[in-house]
């Protein structure tokens, strides 16, 4: 209907009719595009979807090193040397990995913090997440739990004990996933390659394995690097006597395993983990995940907790132990200056 006053012809009609709709169109998508831009400025994760994605992230990188391994197609490269002095390896085997691992998680969150100790420069895997979710993370965990995008950090490490994957020593060879919020561990994957078990632990929902029935801290035995095991054997024994058993291990996801009731049965059995040397955060943050979604500890020799947001080194050594007064077990530890090593 015109104005009133105004008389129009069919044409004019016409014209006022469509410039209606306009105006109307103009408003209404006005609406539509705030309320998507509003959407993507929510940005949250699903914590339930991050541990079944971090499983899967695992799981596919870990057929890489495996196929590698088998393969005999590693590409051995040294990076330099570790602060122990040790030559840092670097294979095709971390890099395919990687590769699977970070853009499966980066193509399905591209707006979540992911931190992996390898970087490829070529192109990203296509992958992205399929959204299966399997049955025992859903028995165990809710849905529902969710997090602003920027408090989450996943930090991957695609191969850990690459040394001992050189030498063929499979048994210690895991790829892990965690993610902290806030700097905390919240969830933690540690995959085994070459026996295809995987472990998983949430934060105050659940894990998929369990702690031993009993735990010796009078006389323990204690899982440490095979890199450095001579130089923390008297640190260890100043603790706990010169009887103290020491089961030198490579890799970090391995060592954490041997505190827990065992996943496979190459796993060995130990009663605390200590490193006293630097150690990277992909190294050690999923074990920690784990040890704390089991009631269990890793911390620095001195007893403080880990921030997992920030740099990516620890310089505090480490102390990890489950079903034990950890507290008391980090006063026992004599006093340690990594540089006087």
């Amino acid at each position: 209907m015109a104005p009133m006053g105004i008389r129009l012809s069919p044409l004019g009609i016409a014209v006022f009719c469509l410039l209606g709709v306009g105006v109307i169109y103009h408003l209404y998508a006005g609406v539509l595009s705030s309320r998507f831009a509003s959407f993507r400025l929510k940005r949250t994760v699903d914590l339930r979807d991050l541990l079944a994605l971090s499983i899967e992230a695992a799981i596919q990188g870990g057929r890489e090193v495996k196929r590698i391994r088998e393969d005999n197609t590693l590409e051995e490269k040294s990076k330099g040397k570790t602060k122990e002095g040790a030559s840092e390896k670097l294979t095709l085997g971390d890099l395919n990995s990687h590769r699977k691992m970070f853009y499966l998680i980066k193509n399905t969150y591209p707006y979540v913090q992911v931190n992996s100790e390898e970087h490829a420069n070529a192109e990203g895997e296509a992958t992205v997440w399929t959204r299966s979710i399997s049955g025992d993370v859903l028995e165990k965990v809710s849905g529902g739990k969710e997090v602003p995008a920027e408090k989450v950090t996943v930090w991957i490490d695609p191969l850990d004990a690459t040394q001992e994957y050189t030498e063929n020593l499979r048994k210690y060879v895991t790829t892990m996933v965690c993610v902290a919020v806030d700097g905390n561990p919240v969830i933690g994957v540690i995959h085994k390659p070459f026996t295809g078990r995987t472990a998983w632990g949430f934060v105050g929902e659940g894990a998929s394995l369990a702690p031993r029935a009993s735990y010796n801290t009078n006389s323990p035995k204690v899982i440490v690097s095979r890199s450095h095991s001579g130089k923390v054997k008297g640190f260890v024994q100043a603790a706990f006597g010169n009887n103290t058993e020491i089961i030198p291990a490579g890799g970090a996801g391995y060592k954490v395993l041997a505190l827990l009731d065992p996943i496979d049965e190459e796993q060995e059995k130990a009663d605390i983990y200590i490193h006293v040397t630097y150690i990277k955060k992909w190294d050690i943050c999923a074990g920690d995940a784990i040890l704390r979604s089991l009631g269990g500890q890793m911390t620095t020799l001195k007893g403080e907790q880990i921030d997992y947001a920030g740099t990516e080194g620890n310089t505090g050594g480490l102390l990890a132990s489950i079903q034990t007064d950890h507290k008391a077990l980090a006063k026992r530890l004599p006093p340690w200056e990594e540089n006087k090593q």
